[in-house]
């Protein structure tokens, strides 16, 4: 018993680094994008969703040829619940952290969404669901010092933003916070690719009442551009919140949204490695500190 529940949290560790990692590669995929293209943010949004949506649910289609794509409609309950995921969830998480990037700077945008972890302890606290552990506060300690020596090389000069921007990112981290916490009851019911399916082509054809998909021109576009943004469809995108999803079926929202801070982290290797950003000492030591925070629930986990 214990071989298999150690087996299930290996896979939920795997799959919440692996979506987190694509989530942050894509970040810096789409910056590539908006300084070549000038490719308007809203305009990426609507796009990456919608197809990343369709693909996820084609790929339902063909894994459970039985089954149908609709099930999750049958009832009014689950319904409603899948459309407040859609828009509450997956597309606020995606305009609240574009919205404090274009008012402030990437850095305090990525800080402020990573008080997600803090929001969803406050919540299991507040609903007397568990207790504030010591492990719990260590964990997140080394999350949140991490992630701003990564994003700041710290420097609080960076944090000088407008009002709006902090709000923004606020947002962005209570939107993560309900993101993982309301997936639950989903998965629970229906398979992690049909709620996040439906969610991204909810969320995209929202969006696309503001920015139309179609309304976009191509005859700039090169081979590598194409290349680009099929990326941030397929990894950055479907990938990405797929495994993140999926890893809610193994791991509780405390971890997943942890574990989640690789994101920053992945997104600020591939801008020293691809775009030759300087990487300071402090970002290092970040660094060192997310890797100890994932070593430390690893080795918890196999100890508890």
């Amino acid at each position: 018993m214990n071989q298999l529940v150690q087996k299930n949290k290996t896979i939920g560790f795997i799959l919440v680094i692996l979506g987190a990692s694509f989530w942050g590669i894509g970040g810096t995929v789409a910056q590539r994008l908006f300084q070549q293209e000038n490719i308007e943010v809203g305009w990426l949004v609507s796009s990456r969703l919608l197809l990343a949506g369709i693909l996820l649910i084609f790929i339902y289609k063909f894994t459970h040829r039985k089954d149908s794509i609709f099930v999750i409609w049958r009832t009014k309950k689950n319904a409603f619940r899948q459309i407040l995921f859609s828009l509450v969830g997956m597309l606020a998480v995606q305009y609240t952290y574009m919205a404090s990037i274009s008012l402030g700077n990437a850095a305090v945008a990525t800080m402020l969404q990573y008080l997600a972890p803090l929001f969803i302890m406050a919540y299991y606290l507040l609903t007397r669901q568990s207790s504030l552990t010591k492990h719990d506060g260590i964990a997140v300690t080394l999350t949140l010092i991490g992630t701003f020596l990564l994003l700041t090389n710290g420097s609080l000069s960076t944090f000088s933003v407008p009002t709006m921007a902090i709000l923004w990112g606020v947002l962005s981290g209570l939107s993560v916070a309900f993101y993982t916490l309301y997936a639950v009851p989903l998965l629970q019911q229906f398979h992690s690719l049909l709620v996040v399916g439906w969610a991204m082509l909810i969320g995209g054809a929202t969006m696309s009442i503001f920015h139309q998909p179609w309304q976009i021109n191509l005859s700039s576009w090169t081979f590598e551009t194409i290349g680009y943004f099929t990326f941030i469809v397929i990894f950055g995108t479907m990938f990405a919140f797929w495994f993140y999803i999926e890893s809610l079926h193994y791991l509780s929202p405390k971890e997943t949204s942890l574990l989640g801070s690789l994101e920053p982290l992945a997104a600020v290797v591939t801008s020293v490695v691809w775009l030759h950003i300087d990487f300071g000492f402090y970002q290092l030591l970040g660094t060192l500190l997310i890797l100890c925070m994932i070593l430390y629930l690893t080795t918890f986990q196999k100890n508890t």
